[in-house]
């Protein structure tokens, strides 16, 4: 019995940008020599069309008031790309607007996929640029109602036909198609080569478009696992940064806390335009301390900006109120005079459970102040100098985080054969950084943890 012959469908669809509804879609389905079938309409998105949208398409809201919706077309969709290859310039884009379409409506839609951008970078190298536009002048291709959905079909097939007759185009395409391939699921604009030098060890990443500008800045335990995440991730946000995602640069850290370390400083370094929730301002916390007329020394916690004499800083008042109970189970104060509960006459905390009476008058004031005095020094003063040790970004080396005086340095890294007799011998081997509420952050959570941190025993002078 002779083998059925592969076919595809290459297909291109117009959106409404935000929230990617279809306008319009033009399928071609081709059996490697010829198209078969076409199936081209508009669709009614039931959403509106942006000014810019129909700037780009010509496509406005009067266009599709009587188009088809995507439920209508849908069942005309699945037999036309039934056991066929998917194609598409940029292929993420278009089957994920249309998978994501059927999700919509209750349907799923899985196909093999091929993308005409990255294969025209593996047969046709050394252009400089891949867009369907210029990679069709390059080519000599005719394209005509550009960001139409039938015209840049219509010129994909062209390109696709060019694809399928090069001299190497049967290995390329059998690569491209095994079950194991990157191919379908990796940016169109970035080469494979960049993706497989990616290391499985901890670190941040830095997603760079085509112009070498960093779009985006994360971290990882598992640098290759976490970037290969992105790619599977069909959330609007996401597809976007992949789209225009053409390199990846990395840095090793050798551990977790430094690589947050590292990915604070870049972002607030590049301010990546994906990172945009890092771009906001936290409001900054404070816990302070006052007397009340009953000679009881409180411990609380308001904004930075209310608080005249702050013990500590944070980023969030979740981390605030952390903090605050860490402290009152340490030094076995109350929770209603450390503030952790509102509104009672005595304590009945939860979680706390160490207050020795004071607000139920069966300790002095003056025994619980004592305790107080000692938390409010502990506060002051703990981890003044430390030297936080962790792995290196291979066996022979270790890194360090420093902080002096109680403020956050830097970071760095040094061999194991160096001689680290004293802080100022790290100064060589330092990194500086700039001290920002999210790293008290990261560095406070550690901290109340400490129970698991090793520390460098070295002395400052």
């Amino acid at each position: 019995m002779a083998k059925p012959k592969t076919t595809y469908t290459i297909i291109d669809v117009e959106t409404t940008g935000r929230g990617n509804k279809i306008t319009e879609i033009s399928i071609f389905k081709h059996d490697g020599e010829k198209v078969l079938e076409e199936f081209t309409s508009l669709v009614n998105p039931q959403a509106l069309i942006p000014d810019y949208i129909t700037a780009l398409t010509g496509i406005d809201n009067a266009l599709v008031a009587d188009a088809p919706t995507f439920a209508e077309i849908s069942e005309a969709i699945l037999s036309i790309t039934e056991d066929s290859i998917f194609v598409a310039h940029n292929v993420n884009f278009d089957y994920n607007v249309i998978r994501n379409e059927f999700k919509a409506i209750g349907g799923d839609f899985r196909r093999r996929k091929l993308c005409t951008v990255r294969l025209s970078r593996t047969l046709f190298p050394g252009f400089r640029s891949y867009s369907l536009g210029k990679l069709c002048n390059s080519l000599n291709i005719t394209l005509v109602d550009r960001h139409r959905a039938r015209g840049d079909a219509e010129a994909t097939v062209t390109l696709f036909e060019k694809l399928l007759g090069h001299n190497n185009s049967d290995t390329v395409f059998a690569d491209f198609l095994k079950k194991g391939s990157k191919e379908a699921t990796l940016p169109s604009h970035l080469p494979s080569a960049i993706f497989e030098g990616i290391p499985n060890g901890p670190g941040i990443y830095y997603f760079k478009n085509k112009k070498g500008k960093i779009i985006y800045v994360g971290k990882a335990i598992n640098l290759k696992k976490r970037v290969l995440g992105h790619f599977y991730d069909k959330k609007e946000k996401e597809l976007n940064l992949c789209r225009e995602t053409a390199h990846i640069d990395f840095e090793l850290s050798g551990s977790d806390l430094v690589a947050r370390l590292m990915e604070d400083a870049a972002i607030k370094h590049h301010f990546p335009i994906y990172n945009q929730a890092s771009k906001r301002v936290p409001k900054p916390f404070a816990v302070f301390n006052y007397e009340d007329r009953q000679g009881v020394q409180h411990l609380a916690f308001n904004t930075l900006k209310a608080t005249p004499y702050p013990l500590q800083i944070f980023h969030s008042i979740r981390d605030c109120r952390l903090y605050l109970e860490h402290v009152c189970e340490q030094f076995e104060l109350c929770p209603k005079y450390c503030h952790l509960q509102e509104n009672v006459w005595t304590c009945s905390h939860y979680k706390l459970t160490t207050c020795k009476g004071v607000c139920r008058e069966e300790e002095s004031v003056v025994a619980y102040n004592e305790r107080v005095s000692l938390a409010i020094d502990y506060m002051a003063n703990s981890n003044q100098n430390m030297v936080l040790k962790e792995k290196g970004r291979h066996l022979e080396e270790e890194a360090f985080v420093l902080i002096k005086n109680g403020l956050y340095l830097g970071y760095g890294f040094v061999e194991k054969s160096e001689q680290i007799v004293n802080t100022e011998d790290l100064d060589s081997f330092l990194i500086p950084q700039k001290e920002t509420t999210e790293v008290q952050g990261i560095l406070r959570k550690l901290l109340l943890q400490s129970s698991g941190i090793e520390t460098l025993e070295i002395q400052s002078h």
